[in-house]
């Protein structure tokens, strides 16, 4: 059997699984993110290695299956975060996570050295403050003293690889959402460590996703409670992954919605895909070989999560479900929009400054229109970027959906009815990032191939749009479009995150 670990913002989503991938169980252990003005967002590394610890133990009580029958461990993780680690591989500050945007003065250097359009070229991404080189950047330029002691660098998942066997690696997926990577080459970009002013040794080797790393170390299965014999495959990126347990893994697989704390589209390609005007990104696949285009906001769902905590009696314990379900189709928010920038935003803006707001709210508005708006105000950014996919000359005519997100009807109506295409929920849910992981463990294992993902999950149901509400949506998407628009000399002369 298989373990896999899926290392999100909230929380780890572990799953226990059968040799081909097929889920056995599954268990969630949740940890906290530190999030404060100045666009601060860390997380300690030792709450993730805890919460692999407790996942790992409580799927072989639900499962009632001794450990022995375990013979290989995968992980998924959040991407474009920033571990820093000390000659003994000692974490030496909170992990610096994706959301965190404090790098506006390293990013803009990045650009003043290598042009924004040539690094894009390169990297298959923007320069932008939610990348790791940008914020290893921030640490040395502001942490001194930290910054001394400074021998490696890298990410959550690669982390965890390192205290499961005691070996520091990354791998393609993950080396694509540095900043670092140069795409084209498959290599740690020279040029753009000259430009940051970085040395090469502190980033690790770069492996293929599938690669088995080692096994667990004695002091690792003790901790775990597993044979030390047990193999541990490298994974990748949850993005990727996602893909994989959605059942993409080629471009005639179509495209996905991954609707968790950060929401993206994605698709499989044989070669990266470049947005004219950078809107888009492209990682690298954990299927050798090819590439996902994507593209990521940053507060998806974490925009309904908020909503549903302001509204709800008591914030720790929001009734998520239930407010969604009062925001169907008999609710019109007449006019009232949400921007959904409460992280300030990665696709399609690309502009770290921008912030939430509620626009167009009257006396008369209710909790459900506010939910509601919230909803659609995602579904909205989103469907600037299928734009661009489009543009860029992507077919994009049906959409799959995983995460949390997945689970509203009222949701995947919306967006049907705004983006224009069938969206489908899959039985795989909370687990896409996990069940992707699983499949590269057992392909890496030599117990299956990725075509094998295809078949782990099917279709539980599919929401078609109403040709009247996607006209009405054409029309308010673009007044959303202008709402931003407005506001953004608005955001931009707010107090920058550097001035805080």
């Amino acid at each position: 059997m298989l373990i896999a670990h899926d290392l999100g913002t909230t929380g780890n989503k572990a799953s226990l699984h059968h040799d081909d991938g097929r889920l056995v169980t599954s268990v969630t252990v949740p940890y906290s993110a530190r999030f404060a003005t100045g666009g601060i967002a860390e997380q300690d590394p030792a709450d993730w290695w805890d919460a692999v610890v407790s996942a790992t133990r409580q799927l072989i009580a639900r499962a009632g299956i001794a450990p022995e029958t375990v013979g290989g461990l995968v992980v998924s993780g959040q991407m474009m975060g920033t571990v820093l680690l000390d000659a003994h591989g000692e974490p030496v500050r909170p992990a610096i996570i994706w959301a965190d945007t404090r790098s506006g003065v390293q990013t803009r250097s990045l650009e003043e050295r290598l042009g924004a359009a040539d690094a894009y070229r390169v990297l298959g991404h923007r320069l932008n403050p939610t990348y790791s080189i940008e914020k290893i950047m921030w640490v040395r330029d502001n942490e001194p003293d930290v910054w001394a002691r400074v021998r490696h660098f890298c990410v959550a998942k690669d982390y965890i690889v390192y205290r499961l066997t005691g070996r520091l690696a990354t791998e393609r997926s993950d080396a694509s959402g540095t900043n670092a990577y140069d795409q084209l080459r498959g290599t740690w970009s020279a040029e753009v460590l000259a430009a940051a002013g970085l040395d090469a040794a502190i980033f690790p080797e770069i492996l293929e996703s599938t690669t088995v790393a080692g096994t667990l170390t004695t002091e690792s299965a003790d901790a775990l409670g597993l044979p030390a014999s047990v193999r541990v495959v490298m994974g990748g990126g949850d993005g990727p992954l996602a893909a994989v347990g959605s059942g993409i893994v080629a471009p005639e697989d179509g495209a996905y919605v991954c609707l968790g704390t950060s929401s993206w589209i994605s698709f499989a390609s044989l070669a990266p895909l470049h947005d004219p005007q950078m809107r888009t990104m492209t990682f690298d696949n954990v299927v050798p070989g090819s590439f996902v285009p994507t593209a990521t906001m940053q507060a998806g769902g974490a925009s309904v999560q908020w909503i549903a905590e302001a509204l709800s009696p008591d914030p720790s314990h929001p009734d998520t479900a239930r407010l969604t379900a009062e925001a169907g189709d008999d609710v019109d928010t007449e006019d009232l929009y949400f921007l959904p920038y409460l992280l300030g935003e990665r696709s399609p803006l690309w502009d770290p400054q921008a912030r939430g707001a509620f626009v167009g709210l009257g006396r008369h508005h209710t909790r459900a229109h506010l939910t509601r708006a919230v909803l659609e105000g995602v579904a909205y950014n989103l469907l600037t970027c299928i734009q661009a996919f489009r543009e860029s000359g992507a077919a994009i005519d049906r959409i799959d959906a995983v995460g949390g997100g997945a689970q509203s009807d009222a949701w995947l109506g919306i967006l049907a009815d705004v983006w224009g295409v069938p969206i489908r929920r899959r039985t795989i849910v909370e687990e896409a990032n996990s069940l992707g992981a699983a499949v590269t463990g057992a392909v890496g294992l030599g117990l299956a191939d990725f075509s094998a993902a295809r078949a782990l999950s099917e279709v539980t149901a599919e929401f078609t749009p109403d040709a009247g509400r996607h006209a009405v949506h054409a029309h308010r998407h673009a007044r959303f479009v202008d709402a931003y628009t407005a506001l953004e000399p608005w955001f931009a002369a707010a107090p920058s995150a550097e001035e805080h």
